[in-house]
């Protein structure tokens, strides 16, 4: 769990104010009978929500580039090739400046399928030491007017003080119509109408003046979406039954441990969540990468995960890009956000053997079987009963053998793809409407093509 519900708590959770700053006005979509509610949610998925993702050479052919150089071969990409200038960062959780430098890549502009009130864009590099990245959006309205350039990222995989910047959100970014609420783009007052409907993303590529390391990008994009304002959502019909072999994670088992990172591991459910899908796909940390943990400790590469998605502004482990930028650092991994649009989305996945970790908020007594309420909980997806229930690796568990779960398939389709609750104070609160992160292969497998491509991802 990430934090407490925020009726009770002094301080309201980024996603909470995100909620409120993004109501959005368009009515749910209901099935007109049991036979047709799948087809129509996948439907309705395909309306509410847009995927543009920069990956092959052709792609980043397509941008304009200052100082960076394509890169074609198994994994396309763009690295800094030649300086285009230097730049003085004041990092604000070293307090140190410092002069970079930089390169620049724009992407053409993306016109969006679904005038979207909220965009996350998400992104796959190699940063090696005293190297790092900046991820900027700049978007039209409906009403023919541009946002500024708002940063939805400054990104590194490594925390050497020495050499390297501090991965961070950045705040206080609005003009008044928009915010960025720490990795999410935000439409203000979506009642208004005001949609984004177009974008550039502006990569900026950084390394220590004089030095030849330089970061490369593979995979750069966004996710908008137009989800509508609801507390419940139509059922799905259950379909395909199996289950995915995924380790089981923890992080009750690091309550208290590296409380610098989010506090310990009571708040780490989305890097011990990263943590299983990686090794499910046969990655590990090396014993170096480990080696400053404290050898006492019980799965140390949950220590790893939780420091190395740690955002110093947000001071939390659920900045939902860094999980999956911190996926892609592992050998022929990607990784995006997205949003899903019902369970059928998620079994299209599951049957192609590619899992998924989604963020969802309830009640004690909305979720049969847990045994706790949460505003923010991400949980590892594994498979479905032969009834549709949905067989989750949840990380908030006692220990590493309670972590697989059973839940009803109507409450955990409810919780997660709403975006309204009522919370225990009897208010309300957001939800996340379907959110989720994909992690899978740098080049899957024909069938794995095809049921990410039915689900918006490519």
């Amino acid at each position: 769990m990430t934090r407490p519900d925020p009726q009770t708590s002094s301080t309201p959770s980024r996603r909470t104010v995100l909620a409120a700053a993004a109501g959005v006005a368009l009515a749910a979509t209901t099935a007109t009978a049991a036979h047709a509610a799948a087809p129509a949610q996948q439907k309705a998925s395909a309306r509410l929500v847009d995927n543009r993702t920069w990956t092959t050479y052709t792609d980043w052919r397509s941008g304009t580039g200052h100082g960076i150089r394509a890169l074609s071969g198994p994994r396309p990409g763009v690295t800094l090739a030649k300086v285009a200038g230097t730049m003085s960062y004041t990092d604000p959780h070293l307090n140190r400046t410092a002069d970079w430098e930089y390169a620049t890549w724009t992407s053409p502009v993306h016109a969006l399928t679904v005038p979207a009130t909220e965009v996350i864009a998400s992104w796959n590099a190699h940063t090696p030491a005293g190297t790092w990245i900046q991820v900027e959006l700049r978007g039209t309205y409906t009403d023919g007017t541009l946002t500024p350039w708002y940063v939805m990222g400054r990104w590194t995989a490594g925390d050497d003080e020495k050499v390297d910047i501090r991965r961070t959100s950045v705040d206080d970014q609005s003009d008044g119509r928009s915010s960025i609420w720490t990795d999410t783009f935000s439409i203000d007052d979506a009642a208004s109408g005001l949609r984004l409907v177009s974008y550039s993303l502006r990569l900026t590529l950084l390394r220590t003046p004089g030095t030849k390391a330089a970061p490369t990008v593979w995979r750069l994009g966004a996710m908008g979406s137009d989800v509508p304002d609801r507390f419940t959502v139509p059922a799905s019909v259950p379909g395909f039954a199996g289950e995915l072999a995924v380790p089981r994670y923890s992080q009750d088992l690091h309550a208290g441990q590296y409380p610098e990172y989010d506090g310990g591991g009571e708040a780490w459910c989305s890097p011990t969540s990263s943590q299983m899908i990686i090794e499910s796909w046969g990655r590990k940390p090396s014993a170096a990468q480990l080696a400053w943990v404290d050898p006492s400790y019980a799965d140390p590469q949950v220590c790893l995960a939780a420091r190395s998605t740690y955002d110093y502004q947000y001071e939390g482990c659920g900045n939902w890009p860094f999980n999956a930028a911190y996926a892609a650092t592992y050998k022929d991994l990607q990784g995006v956000v997205t949003r899903l649009g019902s369970l059928t989305d998620l079994e299209t996945l599951i049957a192609a053997g590619i899992p998924a970790i989604t963020s969802q908020s309830f009640l004690k007594t909305e979720l049969t079987g847990a045994g706790y309420g949460t505003s923010g909980h991400l949980m590892t997806v594994i498979g479905f009963t032969a009834d549709g229930d949905v067989i989750a690796n949840d990380p908030a568990s006692p220990d590493d053998p309670a972590v697989r779960r059973v839940y009803k398939r109507r409450e955990w389709e409810n919780i997660w793809l709403r975006t309204k609750r009522y919370n225990a104070s009897g208010g309300v609160s957001s939800g996340t409407g379907g959110v989720c992160y994909l992690y899978f292969p740098a080049h899957p497998t024909p069938a794995q093509r095809r049921a990410l491509a039915k689900v918006g991802v490519r």
